[in-house]
């Protein structure tokens, strides 16, 4: 379904809006002149004018009920089921803000906010089409920029380095699957992001590969074979999804899917992380991070709640 109504906007060169679900199963797909008013957005922003921090306290997973999913990982990677796995979790997340607000004063690359059913705030794109090229922009690896040498550490972790490495790699055999001449055009290269209050640096790397005139019209088909994104999944991608089922104790939903916005040429798109979600009435930030066989519980389970934060320009 989602297939065919992108490839028909494509052909037609349609400008729309798409917001998909992490396992496909949910969607909003819409023209642009047609989008509800409870629906907004904005991509490739550029910062709004400065508001003061809002206050908030979040109640993450239990360390017990975390420490267990985690055990199952690293039991799954000795196994050769998966290299790498991205594990998350729902932190109760409570406010005196309603989501509209929170969208409004946020600042971040992409922004979405749904029907007072959930907003994000993502650093990461997903993939961009432009000129017959198309890019991605894996990013693993986080660390506070007050840290004394900041740079230098996380660039030099050799845990960071598995994980972005096999990210990498996992993402430049996906755009294999749409593109040719696929290469990495920038390896390990920092970004600088706001996390509330803080500042922190991301490692990122830049993948492009060549598409054919006329990719308009498989739009939904390429959207849809790369889907779910890599680097909110794992490798092998099949049977990580797989498993991040059968271990995580709750439905991801439209968190670490996708959403973006095709003009009728190109496509710009952003991974749905850094994500507040309404659920009766009650509001979840669902958030987490890459395990590999060299992870450590407790940081893991740190970084997961580091991940808490509603960027304030």
């Amino acid at each position: 379904m989602i297939e065919t109504i992108l490839n028909d906007y494509g052909k037609k060169k349609t400008p729309c809006l798409f917001i998909i679900s992490f396992d496909k199963s949910d969607f909003y797909i819409k023209p642009l002149n047609e989008i509800d008013s409870d629906v907004l957005f904005e991509i490739e922003k550029s910062p709004s004018s400065h508001h003061k921090p809002i206050s908030y306290s979040f109640t993450p997973p239990s360390y017990k009920e975390y420490k267990k999913a985690f055990d199952q990982v690293i039991e799954n990677i000795k196994k050769g089921n998966t290299y790498l796995f991205n594990l998350t979790f729902p932190s109760k997340f409570e406010t005196t803000q309603d989501l509209k607000t929170i969208y409004q004063i946020s600042d971040a690359k992409f922004k979405l906010y749904f029907k007072d059913k959930f907003i994000c705030f993502s650093p990461e794109r997903f993939v961009n089409i432009k000129d017959n090229k198309i890019y991605t922009y894996p990013m693993k690896g986080t660390i506070d920029a007050k840290i004394k040498d900041a740079k230098q550490k996380i660039l030099s972790n050799q845990k960071e380095m598995a994980e972005h490495v096999m990210v990498v790699d996992l993402l430049r055999n996906d755009l294999n699957m749409v593109s040719k001449k696929v290469k990495v055009e920038k390896f390990r290269y920092i970004d600088k992001i706001k996390a509330g209050e803080r500042e922190l640096l991301q490692v990122s790397s830049k993948i492009s590969g060549e598409l054919e005139d006329g990719w308009q019209k498989r739009l939904g088909s390429i959207i849809s074979t790369l889907l779910p994104a890599g680097s909110i999944t794992g490798t092998p991608k099949k049977e990580t999804t797989r498993l991040i089922k059968e271990i995580e104790s709750y439905d991801r939903g439209f968190f670490s899917g996708v959403f973006g916005v095709f003009d009728g040429e190109s496509l710009d798109s952003a991974v749905m992380i850094r994500f507040i979600e309404k659920k009766d009435n009650k509001l979840y930030y669902k958030s987490g991070g890459g395990i590999t066989i060299d992870s450590d519980v407790k940081s893991e389970y740190n970084e997961l709640q580091e991940k808490v934060y509603v960027p304030i320009f």
